[in-house]
């Protein structure tokens, strides 16, 4: 038997002795990812956009590990309150039992001022990857792309048609997300169809469709990955249109080949990095293989012949139909010599109008046309290249590796809850998907570092 028993008296000790070391446990994944952050050149970085008179700032490399440990916080006053309370967080931002955890206020001027200015959080993620680099987490020889929507901060109700004019007021007095948007106008001035709807709040973000059919403001982020361990090399944060996406794939392969010094064997994605100007940059510019299904939209369902069905004769630089006939692009005879690479970067292929009347198999080849044409795209090697490797082991390998890509945006919307963004325009959608990056790539070089046996060199 016994007794009930009863707290002790509270706050009665004059003097505790408390080491907050020892209230970390040895497994916490901060403690991994304080073993290999390190953010000795933060502040060399960071001078040229300091002043050298005036009272202390708020230390930098605490604002980032206060973002790093509060990536899944979407308030910053909350932040900062979870930092103040709890005892890891405390340990890991250096701030002991009594350090003072700065104001919310101070700590969002700060990120969205010089932070903003200086490129910061760009700089962070490009430290982290290069410590990713040399743990030998990055082997080069097969990248991944893809894309994935998060919803802006921006209401249905605050937008407007897309054809409507709009009075965006005195300038000076926008917000940052309404300027970066009129500057980007001025920037392109070039006539583009007015999208069906723009937020006033946000204009930059795209009205979009999800699959379920919900449609909603959006930006995209672009990840390229490292097959190997899933790290992420290059994030890109985009418009929600497909054709922003795609082009960002060649700023982000172009800018690990300046940083890293890393060109891949292989690039891996989906249907909508398989068009032609695509293929034809990576294999004929940049030499990488396109583990990519071909955007192709020349095959026929009406029972006629394909253009598959006709044959490429390289050599000769004809087609031959399946009467044995020959089509070819210089039937036409110009004054002016004439390079017959049409607007649309195709060449056009005719057959013969007598070889074509006289054909038994017309009625299944043109039956509306008196002669077979066919438009082949300047970058059809690329193309056949990219169908042959399609057929191959290597690429079912690689429709498999893509899935890390799928894995990296799981885990940035319900674990991180990117799902929906809290900063605005443009700028604000790349510091939130540059920070999460830089999250994600930690957590694996932590977990990796954790489980790598000791050096014993």
């Amino acid at each position: 038997m016994r007794m009930m028993g009863q707290l002790p008296p509270g706050q009665n000790a004059l003097f505790y002795q408390f080491c907050i070391d020892n209230h970390v446990p040895s497994d916490h994944l901060l403690r991994a990812i304080d073993a290999v952050l390190d953010l000795e050149r933060l502040r060399s970085h960071l001078t040229p956009y300091y002043s050298m008179i005036g009272g202390p700032s708020i230390d930098p490399e605490l604002m980032i590990r206060m973002l790093l440990v509060g990536y899944g916080i979407r308030s910053e006053r909350r932040l900062c309150e979870e930092v103040h309370l709890n005892l890891a967080y405390r340990w890991f931002c250096r701030l002991g039992l009594e350090g003072a955890v700065p104001n919310h206020s101070t700590f969002s001027k700060n990120r969205h001022g010089r932070f903003r200015d200086s490129g910061c959080l760009r700089w962070v993620f490009g430290e982290v990857l290069r410590g990713c680099m040399s743990a030998g987490l990055i082997k080069g020889k097969g990248f991944a792309v893809d894309a994935s929507l998060s919803k802006a901060d921006a209401n249905r109700q605050r937008a407007v048609a897309g054809s409507e004019t709009i009075d965006w007021g005195d300038r000076r007095r926008a917000t940052r997300a309404v300027r970066e948007y009129l500057d980007a106008l001025e920037a392109d001035p070039s006539e583009a169809p007015a999208p069906k709807s723009i937020s006033l709040t946000d204009p930059l973000s795209q009205w979009t469709a999800a699959a379920n059919g919900a449609a909603f403001f959006a930006y995209s982020t672009n990840y390229l990955i490292d097959t190997a361990w899933g790290i992420i090399l290059d994030v890109q944060a985009t418009t929600a249109n497909r054709a922003a996406e795609v082009e960002s794939t060649k700023t982000m392969l172009e800018r690990v080949e300046a940083g890293l010094g890393i060109t891949p064997e292989r690039l891996i994605g989906d249907t909508a990095y398989g068009t032609a100007p695509m293929l034809g940059w990576l294999v004929e510019e940049k030499g990488i293989d396109p583990h990519v299904p071909v955007w192709d939209k020349s095959e026929r369902t009406d029972g006629s012949f394909s253009c598959s069905e006709f044959r490429w004769d390289a050599e000769a630089n004809t087609y031959t139909c399946p009467a044995g006939k020959q089509l070819r692009c210089d039937r036409r005879n110009f004054t002016q010599p004439h390079h017959n690479i049409t607007q649309a970067d195709t060449v056009i292929y005719r057959s013969s109008k007598f070889d074509c009347e006289s054909c038994p198999l017309t009625s299944k080849c043109g039956p509306n046309t008196p002669q077979r044409r066919i438009a082949r795209r300047i970058h059809e090697g690329a193309r056949a290249l990219a169908r042959r490797i399609a057929q191959t082991p290597e690429y079912q390998r690689s429709r498999h590796e893509r899935k890390k890509v799928e894995m990296l945006f799981a885990h940035l919307k319900r674990i991180l809850r990117l799902d929906r963004l809290r900063l605005r325009g443009l700028t604000g959608a790349s510091d939130e998907f540059t920070l999460a990056a830089t999250a994600q790539n930690l957590r694996r070089w932590a977990k990796f570092h954790a489980l790598a046996p000791p050096s014993t060199g």
